[in-house]
């Protein structure tokens, strides 16, 4: 089920490293059309796509804070009370993630600073059907809020009743979200870009979604900014002789679940584990309720790795750059140090994967598809911009005056050179 594979698997690891967001030419011209159809027609359109693909006309498009109230109401009291730990958790995880303002006095009357200014309008798209997850939206809405983001527009497909799912309504009441809109899909994905009557344009759209709508993301990129185009979710578990195989297993069982496309792998330089967790694998699948859909995606895109080395354990690592790194090793900690690619780390056997997906507070928003060499968690900083602040003075334009002349005549850039000019030929 879960092969057991060397590093010279070449066709295994490259099947694996070939899982990035790319889309088929059908959803590149079908989003195309409904991103045209948004652009130009508004709510209309609007109206129309969702009852194409969702079978219902909404009424209204954006759902009364009544209605919000309702779905909070009916939130059970276990489940109420986690969303409130989790979001207490994120929310103190992400307040020390905001940057600071600063200005430094350079002399001569000079001042040189940053200035950090929250966007906005953000945008945030959130699945309404099967593939609702309460978690996302905490993840996705608490870092724009605590940036300090003035409003967070919320779109979700809805439901048979022309709502967005009871659950989607509930957490944002719980999060005091009161603009939300049902409607989904690349077409939701177009309102938040270009704006209509109903829903204002906005400067980010963050958010998971299906095909469709990550390809109409990857689209309006330029217009507005836009989290990341993710691919499949994945795993990746370093691990020695001191792991446990059943905790190993049930880690790569937790992601192989999200999709057929989704990555599991272990990469251990001692064999009588991978043999371990291959059994143990085994064993799982069947008794868990979505067995098809892992079979399917340890079939194509599991691997335990065998490796001579830790040290050849942590390159292979380190060159899969994966989403989520387990570290199941005598001392993870060192181990780390050693780590350059990876979205985010579980140090030890307790900090099963599933821990950051829900509740710790760290974001569970990462980079996939290798994209961990150059990418980050969602954050504080996704929703902020920094403005760069300069206050010159005289005494010091007279003195660099000229070296910026200079500089700006290399670069046959004459009016630069004469706006310098100008000002160091007046007369106080």
């Amino acid at each position: 089920m879960i092969p057991l594979i060397s590093p010279d698997d070449t066709d295994r690891l490259n099947a694996i490293l070939s899982r990035d967001a790319t889309f088929s030419d059908e959803v590149d011209a079908a989003v195309d059309d409904i991103l045209a159809q948004v652009r130009q027609s508004g709510d209309t359109a609007l109206l129309d796509l969702t009852k194409r693909f969702d079978g219902v006309r909404p009424d209204p498009v954006k759902i009364p804070p009544s209605l919000l109230d309702e779905a909070s109401d009916a939130l059970e009291g276990d489940l109420r009370e986690a969303i409130g730990e989790a979001a207490s958790n994120i929310r103190q995880f992400h307040e020390k993630q905001v940057p600071e303002s600063w200005f430094t006095d350079d002399g001569d009357g000079v001042i040189l600073g940053q200035r950090v200014v929250p966007m906005e309008r953000a945008g945030l798209y959130v699945p309404g059907g099967t593939a609702f997850y309460p978690s996302s939206l905490l993840m996705n809405a608490i870092p724009a809020q605590v940036a300090g983001v003035e409003e967070i527009h919320l779109v979700s497909p809805p439901q048979d009743d022309g709502r967005p799912h009871p659950l989607v309504m509930a957490t944002a009441a719980f999060l005091g979200l009161d603009n939300v809109y049902a409607v989904g899909g690349a077409q939701a994905v177009g309102a938040l870009a270009f704006g209509t009557d109903t829903v204002p344009a906005v400067d980010k759209i963050v958010g998971p979604g299906n095909a469709y709508v990550a390809a109409a993301k990857k689209k309006v990129f330029g217009r507005v900014g836009i989290d990341s185009v993710a691919g499949p979710s994945e795993i990746g578990v370093l691990a020695d002789e001191t792991a446990d195989p059943a905790f190993v297993a049930a880690d790569l069982l937790s992601q192989a679940e999200h999709d057929v496309r989704a990555s599991a792998i272990l990469i251990t330089p001692h064999r009588p584990l991978a043999e371990a967790v291959q059994a143990e694998v085994e064993a799982r699948v069947p008794e868990l309720p979505r067995a098809d859909v892992i079979e399917q995606a340890l079939a194509d895109y599991g691997a335990c790795i065998v490796t001579e080395t830790m040290e050849e354990a942590v390159d292979l690592m380190n060159e899969l750059a994966v989403e989520h790194l387990e570290i199941h090793v005598d001392d993870p900690w060192q181990a780390m140090t050693r780590i350059r690619h990876a979205g985010a780390i579980f140090l030890g056997e307790y900090s099963s994967e599933p821990v950051g997906d829900y509740f710790a507070g760290p974001n569970h928003v990462l980079p996939t598809g290798g994209t961990a060499r150059h990418a980050s968690a969602l954050g504080v900083d996704d929703f902020i911009r920094t403005q760069s602040i300069l206050s010159y003075s005289r005494d010091r334009l007279e003195e660099t005056g000229e070296q910026i002349v200079t500089l700006a005549e290399a670069e046959e850039l004459q009016a630069h050179a004469e706006a310098i000019r100008t000002r160091l030929n007046r007369e106080e």
